[in-house]
């Protein structure tokens, strides 16, 4: 019994938290190129021609294109649909409308 509850501790504190986690996320894989506040300003940005996430030209994409973007990648981006799971790109989505507010 105690190591069944011990394994139900361990696993509830390793699961992460997606809202939290999306920022990270970001942070870890995107802002290499896209900067931290979107806008593609970074060394790698600059020398692949990245769009501002928050621009007319990526925010008139549906979510579910963003999401195909994202998972399947798109010219020199990467696809990330075998290193994120599906949640994690719905958030990266979420967030990538945000920068169109800022």
């Amino acid at each position: 019994m105690k190591k069944i509850l011990t394994l139900v501790a361990l696993t509830a504190f390793a699961l992460p938290a997606f809202s939290d986690d999306a920022a990270a996320v970001y942070k870890a894989k995107c802002a290499m190129c896209h900067g931290a506040t979107g806008a593609g300003d970074t060394p790698m940005g600059k020398k692949l021609a990245v769009k501002a996430l928050g621009s007319a030209d990526v925010q008139k994409n549906s979510d579910d294109k963003l999401h195909q973007v994202i998972a399947s990648g798109k010219n020199k981006m990467p696809a990330f649909a075998t290193k994120l799971s599906d949640e994690q790109i719905k958030q990266l989505v979420a967030l990538v409308r945000g920068f169109a507010k800022k």
